[in-house]
């Protein structure tokens, strides 16, 4: 690996409520009406109390695959510190997709959103999970990806519906014990996790230190597979696609999901000799092991897991060992990624620990194993940003501030006049829509989450000098289509363009003293946003007497007055910076108030009618869209 990868968050979703042993076949049906005389059998021995089906009790899908997909990748969203508009790829790991064609990364990128990135689409039963994350994880090594969204899915309880038995041709009593011991053992959910090349700044992360994936189905029969049947001297069958029709094919049981349990125990030996491979190699020690995790599809096969550890000289105690097979149910290629999901989400992994992962699969004898390492926020120790000229002393050390809640319009005074007033009440409601917004742009969402970054800063002090360069400009425009009858308005709007003139310098200097250049900040482009904004207020300041454009300064000074003071502190110390550095937020956030005062000054010059209240809401409206698009595409030029 050419940098290191970290896991920065992780997500699940499991869909409905839980169900518990006595309810499955309230969910799954009984095979032509009669109670399954394997079911208690194998829920004995499995130790599974209680799983999730995405389908209801008449056997309807309440969820697709890729929607429990989605939701695990909202939820691990939720924690990381990148937003979906930043992810650049998307692997994903499925046993069964929605569609069989085509890949399940397309079907999930489908239904997620998001920016155009690379997919991979990984297609296995319980280690495609693994492969994944392994995929994922190199493209992050290499630099090919650098902020990756993994996501492993199952939905296989439309696979257990009764009714897919019932079309198998035979007797009452012809199901093969082979095809029945899987309605028992499987479940639904999907687990997910983003992956960087540095750790989530508040969160701990998991450094993933290596990854090992072993096929051995050179030497073993594939021992779990849909699409044909196995005959007695142990070759398969017509295949599904071959027969005559599907419902020759159905009716031969070729669509039904199969086990060759005889197989499994070969799997337990498999998988602990490539522990003890890797211990010889000198990449694992088990002193070293903190937390144990290991897909098992049954309680069953942990004893004879541990025994054979033992006769090797491996001793891991009870309390290293974590699974949550029992409450969550076997979810195939999800597994491993729901249990470090609860592992970390619930705060039991700590900073130092290292967590070794194992994950056979019996579909193609499959062994997967991963050691990651749980570091640290990475602004527990954040060095100082350097700068390029000298600052004032830094600031306290970095704290994340609660969510605020959306503020409130900018105060604009009584006045008695039913014109002003009405204009105010519209006003307001544009004010708390816009802000409301405000908060769900990625950018901001990272600020309020504590999340953000040099990189975001340097992308938002771009965006902004170039807005604050027209900004001075379309008021000088505006004062200039302003007629000889108010001319103490075209005073104002002067005055205004004078202050604001020079503020981009400001902004220069904040870029260069966080490891930018001058020149690149200066010769930047404005992205596609902060176009169409400027274009607006161009048309807009060429009008004759242009005074509807009070309503982009009551949104553009609004946040000044509002808001800007709250960022430039957020900014400030997340990314431990100093006053000097956010100047110019801290500036407008004490100056602007002064800039609303001359707003309500024009308001009450006498030029306001219910042509001109009308025409000032829609301006304030149609900007507040556009200084969103503007944050929205940072970066997109």
């Amino acid at each position: 690996m050419s940098r290191d990868v970290y896991i920065t968050s992780l997500g699940k979703f499991l869909p409905g409520e839980p169900i518990s042993n006595e309810q499955l076949e309230d969910y799954l049906g009984k095979v032509r009406g009669r109670p399954s005389r394997a079911r208690s059998r194998v829920l004995s021995q499995n130790g599974i109390t209680q799983r999730y089906y995405a389908i209801d009790r008449e056997q309807r899908s309440s969820f697709r695959n890729w929607d429990l997909a989605v939701n695990a990748i909202k939820d691990a969203l939720s924690r990381s510190p990148i937003t979906l508009s930043e992810m650049d790829l998307l692997v994903t790991a499925t046993t069964q997709a929605d569609l069989v064609l085509p890949g399940f990364a397309s079907q999930v990128h489908r239904a997620l959103g998001g920016p155009s990135c690379e997919l991979a689409s990984l297609h296995g039963i319980c280690s495609a999970g693994m492969q994944a994350l392994k995929v994922a994880t190199l493209q992050v090594a290499t630099g090919e990806a650098e902020r990756a969204v993994v996501c492993a899915s199952e939905l296989v309880s439309r696979l257990l519906k009764a009714g897919h038995y019932e079309e198998v041709a035979g007797g009452p009593n012809a199901l093969p014990f082979e095809a029945e011991f899987l309605r028992w053992m499987l479940s639904d959910g999907a687990g997910a996790a983003v992956l960087q090349d540095r750790p989530h700044p508040t969160r701990p992360s998991l450094k993933v230190d290596w990854i090992d994936i072993r096929s051995h189905a050179n030497r073993y029969e594939l021992g779990m597979y849909i699409g044909a049947n196995r005959g007695t001297d142990g070759e398969f069958g017509t295949g599904w696609i071959d027969y005559n029709s599907f419902t020759e094919a159905a009716a031969a049981g070729v669509f039904t999901i199969k086990q060759d349990i005889r197989r499994l125990e070969a799997l337990v030996g498999l998988g602990v000799d490539g522990f003890f491979a890797h211990m010889d190699q000198g990449r694992l020690n088990p002193a070293e092991i903190d937390w144990c995790l290991i897909h098992y599809s049954s309680h069953y096969f942990k004893k004879p897991i541990v025994d054979l550890l033992k006769k090797g000289g491996v001793h891991i105690p009870e309390e290293r060992w974590f699974t949550n097979l029992s409450t969550r149910g076997n979810t195939g290629c999800a597994s491993i990624f729901l249990m470090l999901e609860e592992l970390v989400n619930e705060g039991r992994a700590r900073p130092g620990e290292r967590i070794f992962c194992m994950v056979p699969e019996s579909g193609g004898f499959i062994t997967c194993y991963a050691m990651l390492t749980v570091v640290p926020p990475a602004r527990a120790s954040l060095p100082e940003v350097s700068t390029s000229t000298p600052m004032a002393s830094s600031s306290p050390a970095p704290t994340s501030a609660p969510a605020p809640a959306p503020e409130a319009a900018p105060l604009l005074a009584a006045s008695g006049d039913p014109i002003r007033e009405k204009l105010v009440r519209e006003l307001t409601h544009v004010w708390v829509d816009f802000e409301a917004k405000l908060q769900r742009v990625p950018v901001i969402e990272k600020l309020t989450r504590g999340v953000f970054t040099v990189e975001d800063y340097q992308q938002l002090l771009i965006n902004l000098r170039q807005q604050v360069v027209e900004g001075s400009r379309w008021i000088a425009r505006a004062a200039s289509s302003i007629t000889a009858e108010h001319l103490a308005l075209r005073s104002s709007f002067i005055r205004h363009a004078r202050d604001e003139h020079r503020d981009y310098e400001m902004l220069e200097r904040h870029y260069v003293s966080v490891g930018g250049r001058q020149e690149d900040i200066a010769r930047a482009p404005k992205n596609i946003g902060s176009e169409a904004l400027s274009a607006w207020m161009f048309h807009r300041a060429g009008q004759e007497n242009p005074f509807d454009l009070l309503g982009a300064m009551f949104i553009i000074e609004g946040l000044g007055n509002r808001v800007a003071r709250r960022w430039g502190l957020a900014i400030r110390d997340q990314l431990g910076l100093n006053d000097e550095q956010v100047r110019f937020f801290l500036y407008h956030g004490d100056n602007d108030g002064t800039h609303m005062e001359r707003l309500e000054a024009a308001l009450g010059s006498g030029i306001l009618t219910p042509e001109l209240a009308a025409r000032v809401a829609k301006t304030a409206k149609v900007t507040a869209r556009l200084y969103l698009l503007q944050l929205e595409e940072l970066g997109n030029v």
